[in-house]
């Protein structure tokens, strides 16, 4: 586990619903604290992520269905006041991933 209780409860998640090959989350909120949707949000260290997830859970499964899934793992992040603002998803199936 590291500092950041987010980013903990995304690799969580990710990783219990989905059992990844690869699973890097990378916390870019630094490069956006400064712009004016992250006014007057009282903690800026983790609201945009960017995530790399390769899983056989994605086989079969358009684009848009794997972000929908992942989505919906992360509602509370993604809902939460103060929450996670933005996340770039780049999701794979492990055949896509070896390519």
């Amino acid at each position: 586990m590291t500092s950041s209780p987010i980013e903990d409860a995304i690799r969580s998640k990710l990783t219990s619903a989905l059992s990844p090959r690869t699973l890097e989350i990378y916390n870019d909120s630094h490069k956006h604290a400064h712009h004016s949707a992250m006014r007057g949000v009282a903690d800026k260290k983790e609201t945009h992520f960017r995530v790399v997830i390769s899983s056989a859970s994605f086989q079969g499964k358009p684009q848009i269905a794997r972000h929908r899934t992942i989505n919906a793992l992360l509602k509370d992040e993604l809902e939460r006041e103060g929450g996670v603002h933005a996340l770039q998803l780049r999701t794979l199936t492990l055949e896509e991933e070896d390519r």
